[in-house]
């Protein structure tokens, strides 16, 4: 029975209970018009269950004689064949697929695969949404030693049917060497030799059992020259290895200058080598290459051609290095370079030696595909580019946040002395005001990518959430995008800030509406998702367990695979000049991962993209994991957050713009001041080591009729506090200063302090000082940059 069928069969059992409910009590009701209506009504709801039960049977007998037949149709079949769940995991495997990939019911397709190809899981994804939209999916896969196709079609609603040709290429078979002329034999990760061809025992007059007995220079270096031990005594020789499974390695004994293994090498024997290899002539241009080096170059007519056109990315001349190399330096060397044709990038690792034969001097040319080796360090390297601009964005928001405090804060003043209309500096302020909130929505975007703003977590409902968002979204596209909004039945709950959540979705869709120019059709999902096991995709992990997921569809130009890679990264963008600012996604991807969630972007060029957004089932904590004091402190601070915060909260988000060309189109300022406030009472320590800063908020709290003592530091902070007959209300201090942090000198002083209660302002995220806020009572959290009215609201609430 399908899932959907089992998510059904317990609603249509509810169904036929609330029937027979229905029937019976229609027999107890007096007045004979209710009786008859209770009757139908239940004779109806009957009806309908039972239809929908006979359709439902149905259906699975559909689907289970189609999945019989494709199993019988595919079960002698020579190509091994998989059906599998959309999760992946196998329900049926043919004996070819059983032979070669020993693959049984209860794996997944990716374990199956893994020992193939780099990363397949990804392929696999990508494969199964293409059927998913297409019917069916075929996608080339190079391997080692050869090809593979992998091929797809969906069978039914819930079924996938996986074909791998070629199988016979996929597993390299052991080498004996003996069909060649050239010297090799095969070594363990330790040295021992396994097996030797013909020409080796030859050369050496014998078997040996190790590579010390061979080589006296140890340890091996590929592509250089070494020396042997042979029969007519020592002498030189050029050394290639290719790397086989479990530690083991291939490796080949090339001529060498003037080697006697010139006297019997032919370089037709090369052709069929199975290292790559090229000859090259004194003017540059390729005399010789074998089968192995034309593939792994993807040309098939490579002699006559200058090297200097079939490799790029030296990153100086290729012409000055071979130049190099005829007057003996840096042979030996390897260098990485990638090829200049054939359809996928290919990355080489190449050593050059110099030889002489019958033909006169030449450069040999031993090569190995580095492109796996390539990939990994390009991962590697992008994971550190993201991780460091990262950190520079949180860094730049933060004095971006203290500018911006102190800009928009002596707008604030300057306001509530030119709040006329028709005063000639009011447009100018309103100007001011406004661009200093879309750089604060500006800043914010680039602190949601470093994954430091401050979030307001709470538990929700995906289902009703995107419900209301629709309606907005449904404006947002235009008349000619249709809006289609799929969700299930009793979505669980997960915890995320709301509203940072529907400004990712609004984002996604919008991009999705500018996929599409001509219009057409954005599907909006949320389902409830069980992972059985771990999906490893992307060189992430998402564990096991229970998700709601979030997927926006479009049918639009897609992303090319060169771009997928670089989608989140903050400023690139995919669109035209001018038209993108390259921070939406960057923003989206913050925020998903620092909510606790997972996103991943599936694109097919001309065909579509999906978003997948995953988020965590929200569990709430058992009753004995709160103490009383966690929940009075929760409690207490709940409620000082909504008194103190939430104008300031709803205004900033508010003045966000969708995106920041909806921005440049019509910004509107937050309330920067309120005239009726009335003037208050108390005495306020304001500790803050940005002068600009210190001096908008010392004015804004005067101004508000409290009494301001200023410091500049935490040290000067604890030495006005030394004075006993000096009172204080509230501090209001900077968490990030010279010398000793806010938290700390606030630990400090409350010692002889207890009643005072605490404003800490920062430029960083909440998250950042949050644990050394929970260590101080009565303490707050006040985002910069913040406006007058807000900062005299916290201060009035903590007061009050």
């Amino acid at each position: 029975m399908t899932r959907a069928a089992l998510g059904l069969a317990p609603r249509l059992w509810a169904v036929v209970l609330v029937a027979l409910v229905a029937l019976g009590g229609s027999w107890f009701v007096v007045p004979p018009v209710a009786a008859l209506l209770l009757f139908l009504i239940g004779l109806t709801l009957l009806s309908v269950a039972l239809l929908t039960f006979g359709l439902k049977f149905w259906h699975d007998r559909a689907a289970e004689s189609l999945r019989s037949l494709t199993e019988a149709l595919v079960a002698e079949d020579s190509a091994p064949t998989l059906m599998t769940d959309p999760d992946g995991a196998i329900r049926f495997a043919n004996a070819a697929a059983r032979t070669a990939f020993e693959a049984r019911e209860g794996q997944t397709l990716t374990e199956v695969l893994g020992d193939l190809w780099l990363q397949p899981a990804t392929l696999l994804y990508r494969l199964q949404n293409r059927a998913l939209a297409l019917g069916a999916a075929r996608e080339g896969v190079a391997i080692r030693g050869g090809q593979v196709n992998v091929s797809v079609h969906r069978v039914g609603s819930e079924t996938f049917l996986w074909r791998i040709e070629e199988v016979g290429a996929m597993r390299p078979t052991g080498h004996s060497g003996d069909d060649i002329g050239l010297p090799m034999m095969t070594a363990s990760r330790s040295g021992a030799i396994l097996s030797m061809n013909e020409a080796l025992r030859r050369l050496l007059g014998g078997r040996e059992s190790t590579l010390d007995r061979v080589f006296s220079d140890l340890p091996l270096r590929p592509g250089e020259t070494h020396v042997i031990h042979g029969a007519r005594g020592v002498m030189p020789v050029l050394v290639a290895e290719v790397e086989r499974s479990a530690g083991r390695r291939e490796i080949y004994l090339l001529p060498e200058p003037k080697s006697p293994m010139l006297e019997a090498a032919d370089w037709g024997v090369v052709e069929s080598l199975p290292v790559p290899l090229l000859r090259l002539a004194p003017n540059g241009r390729v005399s010789m290459a074998n089968a192995r080096a034309r593939k792994l170059l993807g040309v098939d007519e490579v002699v006559g051609r200058l090297f200097s056109d079939l490799v790029e990315g030296l990153g100086r001349p290729v012409s000055d290095w071979l130049s190099e190399a005829w007057v003996g330096r840096n042979l030996g060397r390897t260098e990485t370079l990638r090829t200049s044709e054939g359809e996928e990038e290919t990355f080489l690792q190449i050593s050059l030696e110099k030889v002489r034969d019958d033909e006169g001097d030449a450069l040999v040319v031993v090569m190995s595909d580095a492109t796996e080796l390539k990939t990994l360090e390009t991962q590697f390297v992008q994971s550190q580019k993201m991780q460091a601009i990262g950190q520079l964005a949180g860094g730049v928001a933060h004095d971006f946040n203290n500018l911006l405090t102190a800009i928009s804060g002596h707008c604030d003043l300057l306001l509530l002395r030119h709040d006329n209309p028709d005063d000639e500096d009011f447009p100018d302020l309103k100007q001011i005001s406004q661009n200093s909130n879309r750089a604060a929505a500006l800043v914010g975007q680039l602190l949601a990518f470093s994954r430091k703003q401050t979030l307001r977590p709470d538990v929700i409902d995906l289902a009703d959430s995107m419900a209301d968002l629709v309606h907005l979204l449904g404006r947002l596209v235009g008349e000619t995008i249709t809006l289609d909004y799929l969700h299930d039945q009793d979505i669980r709950p997960v915890r995320a800030d709301k509203r940072q959540l529907e400004q990712v979705v609004m984002n996604l869709v919008v991009n999705a509406r500018d996929a599409m120019p001509g219009g057409g059709t954005i599907r909006l999902e949320v389902h409830n998702v069980y992972l059985d096991r771990a999906l490893e995709r992307d060189r992430v992990r998402v564990p096991r367990g229970d998700y709601v997921t979030i997927r926006v569809i479009d049918a639009g130009h897609g992303i090319p695979p060169s771009r997928i890679a670089k989608i989140f990264e903050p400023f690139y963008t995919t669109k035209g000049a001018g038209k993108g600012t390259g921070l939406g996604l960057s923003m989206a991807y913050g925020i998903v991962k620092q909510s606790g969630g997972f996103i991943f972007v599936d694109s097919v060029e001309g065909s579509g993209t999906t978003f997948s957004l995953y988020f965590p089932v929200y569990e709430p904590p058992a009753d004995h994991m709160l103490s009383p004091t966690m929940v009075a402190e929760k409690e207490r601070t709940d409620a000082v957050l909504r008194e103190a915060a939430a104008r300031m909260i709803e205004d900033k988000r508010a003045s966000a713009p969708a995106t920041l060309e909806d921005a440049e189109k019509a910004s509107v300022p937050k309330p920067t001041h309120d005239p009726n406030l009335e003037r208050k009472s108390g005495n306020v320590l304001l500790v803050e080591d940005e002068a600009p800063v210190r001096a908008f908020a010392s004015r804004a709290l005067a101004l508000r009729g409290y009494t301001v003592l200023e410091a500049d530091s935490a040290e000067s902070a604890l030495a006005l506090l030394e004075d006993p007959t000096l009172k204080i209300d509230v501090v209001v201090t900077d968490v990030i200063m010279p010398g000793m942090d806010g938290p700390t000198w606030v630990a400090k002083a409350l010692e002889d302090r207890p009643g005072v209660k605490v404003v800490f302002v920062s430029g960083y995220a909440e998250e950042s000082v949050s644990e050394h806020q929970k260590r101080i009572p009565n303490s707050v959290f006040l985002p910069k940059p913040f406006s007058l009215s807000e900062l005299t609201a916290t201060v009035a609430a903590q007061i009050h």
